[in-house]
């Protein structure tokens, strides 16, 4: 007869005890050093309880990269008229942890930060000055919240901000992959609001200090896109714009760019950020804007301008993390 230590049933149950206490522990140490989000009562009672409408201009600082660009925060700037002020850090995909470790490197940093509307990102928040911060993540966004740590670096650039400003509120702009994803660019649209932009980037914030008073609210423009698209698409098109693509920049080839902003794309997602900054419709703002270097910006046609800017009041009032409130 073969004695225990022989007998390979008896190994494998024995490796197994051996190795438990070691897995029981790391998966300890996972469960408190993982960024998990909060339970769904704590979620309401954050979100639930919408913001007052913005009486007086904003003066607004955004953080992130070419989805945000320079000409979408200067037509917010016309959008919102006489009085509202901005500045900005931007890079080529750079995520937030780029923006915020000294030594990691910002692609693009001298390209996109070549205007007058720069200002360092740790030195603007940091100063207290903006009633509104936006900050955005890289795309794309699994490997932001896999390889960049998404969620702990929004709640220390949120923190900062929270510390230097009490009255500043923070906004995590939900933004949009390329229009070839393998898994569909609404099917991604749809599904990554929840999984990606508030699970693995937003709710964890909810953790920390202050966030249960000055919660990250969400300027959520990839629903927005979600929905213009398939009104318009389901039309045949709507003035000139006749289908998505119509959002999305040519390159200097004429190559249709899959995720850069058009002028018009650019329009839609300046109103979007109109409405949740300053809790008001956009229905009946001007339609043809400037872009950033002066010269006039390709318009929407008024009947697609005046539908843009109706989804947008529909979407900002039915999502509650806009704090917009229906």
């Amino acid at each position: 007869m073969k004695s225990p230590e022989e007998n390979p049933r008896f190994m494998f149950y024995r490796s197994l005890l051996i190795l438990l206490p070691t897995a029981l522990a790391l998966a300890a140490i996972a469960y408190w050093l993982y960024p998990r989000g909060p339970d769904a009562a704590t979620i309401r009672a954050a979100y639930d309880t919408p913001l007052p409408a913005e009486s007086a201009p904003l003066r607004v600082y955004h953080l992130g990269h070419s989805l945000v660009g320079r000409d979408m925060p200067a037509m917010l700037a016309q959008l919102a008229g006489s009085g509202h002020a901005y500045d900005s850090q931007l890079g080529w995909g750079t995520s937030l942890k780029e923006h915020w470790e000294p030594d990691l490197k910002i692609n693009g940093f001298a390209q996109e930060n070549d205007h007058a509307r720069f200002r360092p990102a740790s030195e603007a928040i940091g100063s207290g000055q903006y009633g509104a911060v936006v900050l955005t993540e890289m795309v794309e966004l699994r490997d932001a919240i896999r390889s960049h740590d998404s969620a702990a670096y929004l709640s220390r650039w949120a923190g900062l901000a929270r510390s230097a400003g009490p009255e500043t509120q923070v906004y995590l702009y939900e933004t949009w992959h390329r229009l070839d994803d393998d898994q569909g660019w609404l099917a991604r649209l749809d599904k990554d609001l929840r999984r990606y932009w508030e699970d693995g980037v937003l709710l964890p914030d909810l953790r920390h200090s202050g966030s249960d008073r000055r919660p990250v609210r969400v300027i959520p423009a990839g629903q927005v896109m979600a929905r213009f698209v398939r009104a318009i698409e389901q039309a045949g098109g709507v003035g000139n714009i006749a289908d998505r693509y119509a959002l999305f920049a040519l390159e200097p080839s004429g190559k249709q760019d899959l995720i850069h902003l058009s002028d018009l794309g650019a329009y839609l997602v300046a109103l979007t950020h109109y409405a949740v900054l300053y809790r008001r419709s956009p229905v009946g703002l001007p339609h043809r804007l400037m872009r950033a270097d002066g010269s006039p910006a390709d318009a929407p046609g008024p009947e697609a301008a005046r539908l843009m800017q109706e989804i947008i009041w529909q979407v900002v009032r039915e999502y509650p993390k806009t704090g917009v409130g229906s």
